[in-house]
């Protein structure tokens, strides 16, 4: 028999740029283990398609076009993704944009405020609707919840010409523990997961890389590119009963890259 803290049956989970990628790779594993999946995601035509990707495991899956970086927005989106479940169990705050530049001498500040906006104020108001609809709850007799950022290994290595997006992957991974420690006392957890080199757009130009696959990639001990579905393992763990004492962690998932 299945070890049965595994099954999402009757949660819902809200998936923030789960359309596509990353987002999308965990939203898939959700609902295969039987959560109901919200996705809030900037581009419609996007939301189309993942909803109609999701629907096919024979789940409810309702989509928003969401900008995270709009804290209007972000309340109302929680707003009808409640009203539309009732409830949310789990979120996971993963819409994120890639923040580079060619040097940090010339790294223009419309790029860094962007990466501000939507990587780090996103997370923030994100969550913070978030642990009201959980508080609520809670007060209501009804405890619980599983918050998962999504962050990067360039949060603890040093990111060349990648400043503004390192700055906020370090700022959600320090956001997190604190919402950790102050929510638990709700049966509400937080967890951050790393990715490393992971085949997605936001990596598109790397992967077209001669020297990117001749330098970068060999240096992975497991010898590939990360997929948006070896995420959904982790997803389902920090979204069910079985990570119910795991909290304030940081979950590395790059095939090995930055312990080599």
């Amino acid at each position: 028999m299945p070890y049965s803290a595994f099954d999402l049956s009757g949660t819902v989970a809200l998936v923030t740029g789960g359309n596509r990628g990353i987002g999308l790779g965990m939203a898939t594993a959700l609902a295969e283990a039987g959560a109901s999946i919200a996705i809030w995601g900037s581009n419609a035509a996007r939301n189309a398609e993942a909803t109609t990707a999701l629907s096919g495991a024979g789940r409810d899956v309702h989509a928003l076009v969401v900008d995270v970086a709009d804290e209007a927005a972000v309340a109302e989106g929680m707003a009808e993704t409640l009203k539309h479940f009732g409830r949310v169990d789990s979120v996971f705050a993963n819409a994120g944009v890639s923040g580079g530049a060619k040097s940090f001498a010339d790294f223009p500040t419309e790029t860094y405020r962007k990466a501000l906006a939507v990587n780090l104020d996103g997370v923030f108001f994100t969550f913070r609707e978030a642990c009201r609809h959980m508080i609520d709850r809670a007060g209501r007799g009804d405890p619980g919840g599983s918050l998962v950022v999504t962050a990067s290994i360039a949060a603890i290595e040093g990111a060349a010409r990648s400043q503004a997006y390192a700055a906020t992957k370090g700022g959600v991974i320090s956001m997190m523990k604190a919402i950790a420690v102050e929510h638990a006392r709700y049966g509400v957890r937080a967890n951050a997961i790393l990715p490393g080199w992971i085949a997605t757009d936001m990596t598109e130009g790397a992967q077209s890389s001669s020297a990117f696959a001749e330098k970068v990639i060999p240096r992975v001990p497991i010898r590939r590119w990360g997929e948006p579905a070896d995420f959904g393992g982790a997803a389902v763990y920090l979204a069910s009963r079985a990570s119910a004492y795991h909290t304030g962690d940081t979950l590395i998932i790059d095939g090995g890259y930055s312990i080599f």
